[in-house]
């Protein structure tokens, strides 16, 4: 049976086209990986069919009933919000029926005979539903989950807004789990989730009996836990059976099919054009020219999609710095308390390292503290000569209503504008892009906006805060590639094996200065 279908689809933004005439269907038990280039619109798709926005033409229709959880990578967690409010927050449908029930009882001696027995019989099914739902023992249920998350540690009356974007995201799955939804909208679930608990994702997914919708640049995540592919491409969405290996080898394989097709065609319509021009003027060939030209004109010609940009990075070194590019002797880092016990430790020319650990436990306040963004609490952090750094920031706060244009020409004024657009367009941005404002772009889309600026100024140290998340897997490929090929240092934060194990020489396990329990 279908939970959710989409009929031709049609959508875009401006000038610029996202869908055209797409169709969807999503049946019960389904694991769907949505998958594509950055830019192609995943996240527009999860908003259209959750209804915050309305698309230009098409349907959606949900089966009646259907519960949906949604784990939005933009969701904003407000001041003042403790980790227990965000959790009750799952109930709020049955603290709603709750007040309805209070609201009905304070009616009652006042209410007809005919008027109480009506009211009699809904206060009965109210009950029946809160007493199903487990209404009564909401606070062991909140506990029993905070528990398998690790929050009982933090503490449940701690303000959201004073936690990780990992520790934020999994209260987030938290509440998901409260919720048992019929359907899981998920949307890069793993880009703050370190190592422990992206495997325990991938278990709670795994064996999650419901169907769920998941968008991913986590490969090897995917291939764990979906046994659907949906590919969006060029303003169309096409099912693959399998998992995302599978889906590649398949995709391949049709790609070639089609340019091969494209090719035969090609020479085909050139041998017939050909053949009409040579022979439409003479009187004893004119029937076979026009025969020709009856089937030039029925043919349904093939058309390759224009191939996207594929990301080129490139990192300038700069001159060379000392020996030691920093220092730190007995380093506490933290803000009103300290994240860490006191560190020692220091850096080399040359050197790539990894910074790995739970989130919370305070490697960006690290990079931080390093750059002296932060006061350290105590102890010292020395900067070597001739330091050339280039910053990578987790998170930019704030809305940008530049274009990608502007942004760059405010970072590098004596660029042309043909120097500008072809720095942008290396990263794997469009012309369309390029012209948009930073805010209308995917997440994907800004990293590379960050990356670009980074990417033309020189350096001799790189300090990079998580900057696969939200990157595409050509992009990631790039980047990998860029870093590995870096005669610079590099201190990097990254929770993907994958990515950082080819480029580092070292790892750095936070965990064992951190205070945190983790």
């Amino acid at each position: 049976m279908s939970i959710l279908t989409v009929e031709h689809l049609t959508h875009g933004f401006g000038d610029r086209a996202i869908f055209s005439d797409v169709s969807f269907r999503l049946l019960r038990g389904e694991h769907i990986g949505l998958v594509g280039a950055n830019g192609e619109g995943k996240s527009t798709f999860f908003n259209i069919v959750t209804g915050h926005l309305t698309p230009d033409e098409g349907k959606i229709e949900w089966a009646k009933n259907v519960r949906i959880g949604y784990l939005d990578q933009h969701t904003v967690l407000e001041k003042g919000m403790t980790i227990r409010d965000v959790l009750k927050s799952a109930f709020a449908w049955l603290f709603e029926l709750e007040q309805k029930m209070n609201d009905i009882c304070d009616t009652l001696g006042s209410a007809s005979e005919d008027e109480m027995e009506l009211m009699m019989e809904e206060l009965g099914t109210i009950q029946d539903t809160l007493t199903m739902h487990d209404f009564y023992v909401i606070d062991a249920k909140v506990e029993e989950v905070a528990r398998a998350l690790g929050f009982l540690d933090i503490g449940l009356d701690k303000d959201v807004t004073d936690l990780s974007g990992g520790q934020r995201t999994k209260i987030l799955l938290g509440k998901l789990l409260l919720e048992k939804p019929d359907i899981l909208l998920l949307d890069e679930p793993t880009n703050y989730l370190d190592e422990e608990h992206i495997a325990w994702l991938k278990r709670y997914l795994q064996e999650y009996e419901s169907a769920f919708i998941l968008i991913s640049h986590d490969i090897p995540f995917l291939n764990e836990v979906v046994n659907i592919i949906y590919h969006m491409e060029n303003q169309s969405l096409d099912r693959y059976v399998g998992d995302y290996t599978h889906f590649e080898e398949v995709y391949a394989v049709k790609k070639a099919q089609l340019e091969a097709a494209y090719r035969r065609q090609q020479q085909e319509i050139s041998e017939l054009k050909d053949f009409v021009a040579r022979n439409k003027a003479r009187v004893s060939t004119r029937n076979m020219a026009m025969s020709r030209q009856k089937k030039l004109d029925k043919m349904d010609v093939i058309e390759l999609a224009a191939e996207r940009p594929k990301p080129q990075f490139h990192f300038k070194y700069g001159k060379t710095p000392g020996r030691f590019l920093f220092e730190t002797k007995d380093l506490v880092i933290g803000y009103d308390e300290p994240l860490s016990k006191p560190i020692t430790v220091a850096m080399e020319r040359g050197q790539k390292i990894a910074l790995v650990g739970a989130n919370g436990i305070g490697k960006t306040t690290l990079l931080k503290s390093i750059l002296g963004l932060i006061p350290a609490l105590e102890g010292t952090c020395e900067l070597g000569e001739n330091l050339q750094i280039g910053y990578f920031e987790q998170e930019v706060k704030g809305i940008n209503t530049n274009t990608c244009i502007d942004e760059l020409w405010t970072e590098f004024p004596s660029f042309t504008q043909y120097e500008v657009r072809s720095a942008l367009a290396k990263c794997g941005l469009t012309t369309k892009h390029i012209e948009s404002q930073v805010r209308v772009l995917s997440g994907g889309e800004q990293a590379k906006v960050r990356l670009c600026k980074l990417i033309n100024r020189e350096t001799n140290i790189l300090l990079l805060d998580e900057p696969t998340n939200h990157l595409d897997v050509d992009a990631k490929d790039s980047l990998k590639q860029a870093l590995t090929e870096y005669r610079g240092s590099v201190l990097l934060i990254c929770h993907e094996p994958e990515f950082y194990r080819d480029v580092v020489s070292e790892v750095w396990d936070c965990t064992q200065w951190t205070t945190k329990i983790i």
